[in-house]
């Protein structure tokens, strides 16, 4: 058992879960039924039957998929769509089987980039919509309420740089009593009908779906905007450990069933006075008490700015492990933490987010709009994240979990048919938003794959013929020199130009090569003394979510280099997909830069490579 577990049961966890975990599906209640009850008539039945639906997808889709199942998953305590994809991957032996589950993750990793640029607009923009319901204020245009969204979020990505480490203590808290407030707010509501609570009973969300046909599938694309964020259950499993984050669940589903439940019996006792451009969960606020609504929309903003947070929070880790395992290019990375080693800052990334929220928001200007764009990514991501975890229990032998993981997929597939009658309505601005990482991780492997099949690498052993010649001359330059190579057993083109071609070399001649390991966390050092007189070899073995300190390694392992080797392509494609990625290659960062290495040591050696 980890340390993260046997912490798990103090309160302190449980409110930095709050924190951390739950503010995407923690601020679903703010648009959810609102824009359900635009689709259908609140009638009696209707409401029960929704309410039905939403329970059992908070049952089904959060609870059993993400608390029971994934989380009796995990590498090294971490969780998420690239764990599940490294955990198969560790257990299949077919060539096809791999290529296809490593598809599948790639189109996961896309879709939940996606979900980092609709989740900011949508939360954003349907608090600040609240605004047209403070008493006295008057009417607001939908122009203000972009222009206010837009700023909000501009403030809330230019802060990003200086990391949230500091103001990240005050997260958990804000979200308790965000909680704390949707569970009153809809328990006051609810006691004046408490008969609504027949919508625990299953039956009623069935047969709302029977009796409704087509326009009940259409009601289904929208329930599942309840479960956005539930995938933060299981990919925040390594920052705190399963154990307070499933604690922390029972009070967020406690809470965001009474909520639900409470805005129900609302929408009953308003009957048709009601309006439907109006947010349920502001006007039920606002009738229970009108002093106290201008704190709570205080609160339900800084709720939804803590929701985006995480979310691009969650894009950098995501990138940031596509860096470090290939499938993306190398980008500038700050380390905004000196002790949380998840808080890290991609300024291109950044950037790319922020342009895409302010175009989502120019596009779709309100959050009922909005919400037909989202939650094909969502569920897209789910259904793939249950079909690994069938495919993992299938292997493991795991009968239990195997058919219960069987009954979700299907649930899931359920779900995923219906939100693709959002495709239409502006739910394709999902995939053309997730085309973008998922084209880059093609044009990446791609263009790497292409570049190693042209890289005239050399076996070592036919290496040590020349470079053993050259040295037994007693022609070396005193000191120690480092080349950096992808393995110990080959030698890269630039290094057979500088040694043997150039006949530069030191006295004591170091390969060091880093590989990144399938475990998130962790550094190892795999010293190789003396390959041949002169030449020795250095593995450093990293997680591909741990910070690389080269020079601290080296230092570790006793290795004052007095230069250090690296090459550099030069790219030369006829190919127009090839010329993509060789301009890619160019503009971004390069190996040095990435790791931060001391310039003064450095010297980069131009390999020219045709493709």
């Amino acid at each position: 058992m980890n340390s993260k577990e046997s912490s798990g049961s103090s309160l302190g966890d449980l409110v930095k879960a709050m924190g951390l975990v739950f503010g995407d599906i923690g601020t679903s209640p703010i648009y959810t039924l609102t824009v359900i009850f635009v689709l259908t008539p609140p009638t009696h039945m209707n409401v029960v039957g929704i309410l039905s639906l939403v329970f059992w997808t908070l049952i089904i889709l959060v609870t059993v998929q993400y608390t029971f199942l994934a989380m009796s998953l995990s590498s090294k305590g971490e969780g998420g769509t690239i764990v599940l994809k490294e955990i198969l991957h560790s257990s299949l032996k077919s060539g096809r089987s791999m290529i296809f589950v490593t598809f599948l993750g790639f189109v996961g990793v896309s879709l939940l980039m996606g979900d980092g640029v609709i989740t900011p607009a949508i939360s954003i923009l349907s608090a600040v919509e609240g605004l047209e319901l403070i008493p006295g204020i008057g009417h607001i245009s939908q122009n203000t309420v972009v222009l206010i969204t837009i700023v909000i979020s501009i403030l809330l990505f230019s802060v990003q740089s200086r990391g949230t480490d500091k103001v990240a203590s005050s997260f958990g808290p804000i979200m308790v009593l965000w909680f704390a407030s949707l569970f009153l707010t809809g328990f006051f509501s609810l006691i004046h009908n408490p008969g609504i609570g027949i919508a625990l009973n299953p039956y009623y969300g069935i047969n709302f779906l029977v009796h409704h046909g087509f326009s009940g599938i259409i009601v289904l694309s929208e329930v599942i905007l309840c479960a956005t964020g539930g995938e933060a259950l299981y990919a925040d499993m390594g920052h705190l450990g399963r154990t307070p984050i499933r604690r922390a669940w029972y009070f967020v589903f406690f809470a965001l069933v009474i909520n639900y439940f409470g805005q129900g019996a609302f929408v009953l006792a308003s009957g048709e006075q009601r309006d439907e451009q109006i947010n349920i969960l502001f006007a039920m606020v606002k009738g229970q008490s009108e002093f106290l609504y201008i704190p709570f929309l205080i609160l339900t903003l800084l709720a939804t700015i803590i929701a985006s947070q995480a979310m691009i929070s969650a894009v950098f880790s995501l990138v940031y492990q596509g860096i470090r395992t290939h499938i993306f290019p190398l980008m500038r990375v700050k380390y905004t933490s000196s002790h949380i080693k998840s808080q890290i800052y991609i300024g291109a990334v950044n950037f790319g987010l922020l342009i895409a929220v302010i175009l989502m928001i120019l596009i779709f200007r309100g959050s009922q709009n909005l919400a037909a764009a989202y939650g094909f990514a969502v569920t897209a991501t789910m259904t793939s994240s249950t079909f690994f975890m069938i495919w993992i229990f299938s292997r493991r032998k795991d009968k239990l979990k195997y058919f219960i993981a069987l009954f979700v997929f299907v649930i899931n597939l359920v779900f995923l048919l219906a939100v693709f009658t959002k495709i239409p309505h502006g739910g394709y601005w999902s995939i053309l938003i997730a085309l973008i990482p998922f084209a880059t991780i093609f044009l990446w492997t791609f263009g790497n794959k292409a570049v190693y099949r042209s890289f005239r690498s050399l076996p070592i052993d036919t290496y040590l013929e020349s470079f053993n010649q050259l040295y037994a001359t007693g022609k070396f330059l005193p000191g120690t020199a480092l080349f950096f190579t992808k393995s110990l057993d080959m030698i890269p083109p630039y290094m057979i130009h500088c040694t043997i071609r150039g006949s530069i070399i030191y006295e004591h001649n170091i390969l060091a090569s880093i590989v990144t390991m399938d475990k998130p966390f962790g550094i190892q050092k795999l010293f190789v003394p003396e390959i041949t007189e002169g030449l020795s070899g250095l593995e450093i073995q990293v997680g591909y979510m741990e910070r690389m300190d080269v020079p601290k390694i080296l230092k570790e392992a006793n290795i004052d280099p007095k230069v250090m080797f690296y090459g550099v392509d030069d790219i030369y494609a006829k190919r127009p997909f090839l010329k993509l990625f060789a301009f890619i290659k160019r503009v971004t960062p390069n190996f040095v830069q990435f790791l931060q290495l001391p310039y003064q040591k450095l010297h980069g050696v131009i390999t020219r490579i045709e493709l």
